[in-house]
């Protein structure tokens, strides 16, 4: 047995690294994905929404243009995982979660900025989405994507 390992000892060591870096790359994400509920929940009296005037003028003291921007790279066991779907076809799970945990982060450093400028809510949210990294321009390969979430975050006047 010893014997058959050695000789494919290159094997083994991809095997073992591969299985290492799923392992790392879950228990971030799982990680990510608490620390996002748990900010979520905090600042979930802070509403961000898309419509443009929720309130009369004369009841806002004041608005100021707020952003929030992240860039997440995908794991290269997920990203392994990418290139065989591409090749077989069906939905791409792995980016569907990178993407879904960059905006999700966006927005709260869009809402922790606003709060930390006094602001009640944020009004006209839009999201801008990119990739970069080296592998961005390469074909059917994401490096990392970038999530700009910005809006008009606005305090209003206390009666």
């Amino acid at each position: 047995m010893l014997r058959v390992l050695a000789q494919n000892a290159d094997l083994v060591i991809f095997l073992f690294l591969t299985g290492l870096g799923y392992t790392a790359g879950s228990i971030a994400e799982r990680r990510h994905y608490r620390s996002i509920s748990r900010r979520e929940a905090e600042l979930l009296h802070l509403p961000v929404v898309t419509f443009k005037n929720p309130y009369p003028e004369e009841s806002v003291r004041s608005g100021v243009m707020m952003m929030g921007s992240v860039v997440i790279s995908i794991d290269y066991f997920k990203r392994l995982l990418a290139i065989l779907r591409n090749i077989f076809g069906g939905r791409v799970t792995s980016y569907e979660t990178l993407v879904d945990r960059a905006r999700r982060e966006a927005v709260l450093r869009l809402k922790e900025a606003a709060r930390q400028k006094g602001c009640d809510m944020v009004v006209n949210l839009r999201l801008e989405t990119s990739t970069i990294g080296q592998s961005a321009n390469s074909r059917n390969s994401v490096g990392c994507v970038e999530v700009l979430a910005y809006g008009t975050a606005i305090a209003l006047r206390r009666l």
